[in-house]
């Protein structure tokens, strides 16, 4: 009889975010219906507004402690601090409350008969699915540009699991034209690319199989915030795990160079902010984004764009 933790990873990141969502919806009906019998509607409404707002504290939280952790490199003025940690509250409710449980598949992947333009493949983290790219996918297809969003599954299973959903999407790119194509990945994305490219990355004949990768906020040398997580994949973000050291000394060291590291000082997930480098790999810092509103910075879908144009960004 299968374990209930295997039966959990096998859960599809949507439902989890919906059972979360009924959760939340659930407390705040009991609060109402307290509030109408006890007479005291103000507590209600505040009890309502602290259910819906709950998720922000974590967040402050976290921006408060990553000020110390980066204090030394980044820095952390206290309007700045607040307004990133703002924009990453509201970019969180976007995604987890609305693109990702109910509307994972508004945008289809983008795959016409044949295309002589150069595709993108689009790889999302750590408990998230495609929804988290619909802005990106309404824009690359409004463009006529090829485009593909995984759901990566099981959801809390090993990172190299991912692989083989990555190459299937790859050769699918890469059918219509033949041109290898850019891969955008953020946080976990990153590193479930790097381990494709150790099994699929080089072909036969010695090219590269993909053109170029941005990863935003990917934990490439781990993350502290691994710790807090039992999932088989956040064990593998941790900082000095057996698989990211592995990973590190299966790399052919040339395919560094493919990559360019969208990094920020105030990434409250991915932190110490420079383990979202790869050694050998292009940093940019995108200065006072957390760790999800990077998704939502128009300075890096300006340089995917130029990557298409085959343009240095």
């Amino acid at each position: 009889m299968p374990s209930l933790c295997c039966h959990y990873t096998e859960l599809m990141n949507a439902w989890i975010q919906r059972g979360l969502i009924a959760m939340k919806i659930l407390l705040c009906a009991l609060a109402l219906l307290w509030a109408g019998r006890s007479g005291n509607l103000t507590a209600g409404f505040l009890l309502v507004a602290f259910v819906f707002g709950s998720g922000g504290l974590p967040i402050f939280l976290s921006f408060a402690a990553i000020s110390r952790i980066n204090g030394r490199e980044g820095k952390f003025r206290p309007l700045q601090l607040a307004s990133a940690s703002l924009r990453e509250w509201l970019s969180c409710e976007q995604v987890f409350s609305w693109q990702q449980p109910f509307a994972e598949n508004r945008w289809p992947d983008y795959l016409p008969a044949s295309s002589s333009e150069r595709g993108v493949l689009l790889v999302h983290g750590f408990t998230c699915n495609r929804g988290l790219w619909n802005p990106w996918m309404k824009r690359l297809r409004g463009q006529g540009t090829p485009s593909v969003a995984l759901t990566m599954e099981p959801a809390f299973g090993s990172i190299d699991a991912y692989v083989e959903q990555i190459e299937a999407s790859v050769q699918a790119l890469t059918r219509m034209g033949g041109l290898p194509p850019v891969i955008v990945a953020h946080s976990m994305g990153g590193l479930a690319v790097r381990a494709w490219l150790r099994r699929y990355g080089v072909s036969t004949h010695g090219p590269t199989r993909v053109a170029s990768v941005m990863t935003l906020g990917s934990p490439h040398a781990g993350t502290l915030m691994a710790r807090f997580s039992p999932a088989v994949n956040a064990r593998q973000m941790r900082c000095g795990s057996e698989w990211l050291g592995a990973l590190a000394r299966d790399e052919k060291p040339e395919l560094a160079a493919l990559f360019t590291c969208y990094f920020s000082y105030f990434d409250q997930v991915v932190c110490p902010a420079l383990t979202a480098v790869l050694p050998g790999g292009r940093a940019i810092e995108v200065a006072g984004c957390g760790h999800l509103s990077m998704l939502f910075d128009a300075r890096i879908f300006a340089d995917l764009q130029q990557r298409l144009a085959k343009e240095e960004p």
